[in-house]
């Protein structure tokens, strides 16, 4: 037996508590994650810049970039991947699908 479609995916937020344009950061286990809403997809990353830990999530997000409000390491919300000094290692991302009314996030 194959695992479902859904398994592994965790509910963190329900579509009308993030609107496009919006960020949340909710916990999974022991982990921060930053949720955007952009033009109405959704993404996912840690919210932990890899260059000294800052919080990604209150940085300026100009279409699917964020910076880093610390030290601007800037990273692509889309797939983690690092884009700018003085971060060198990608973030943590995540997979993101709707359910119903329900936003769901799941490790890549």
């Amino acid at each position: 037996m194959g695992k479902s479609p859904t398994a592994d995916f965790t509910s963190v937020a329900t579509v009308d508590e993030l609107q496009p344009g919006e960020r949340m950061v909710v916990e999974l286990g022991r982990r921060w994650v930053a949720i955007f809403n952009v033009e109405g997809t959704y993404y996912a990353i840690e919210d932990v810049c890899t260059h000294d830990d800052g919080p990604l999530a209150e940085g300026e997000l100009e279409g699917c970039v964020i910076t880093c409000p610390r030290h601007g390491a800037t990273f692509d919300i889309r797939t983690g991947k690092v884009l700018s000094a003085p971060a060198m290692v990608d973030v943590k991302s995540y997979d993101v699908q709707v359910r119903g009314n329900d936003i769901q996030v799941k490790p890549r």
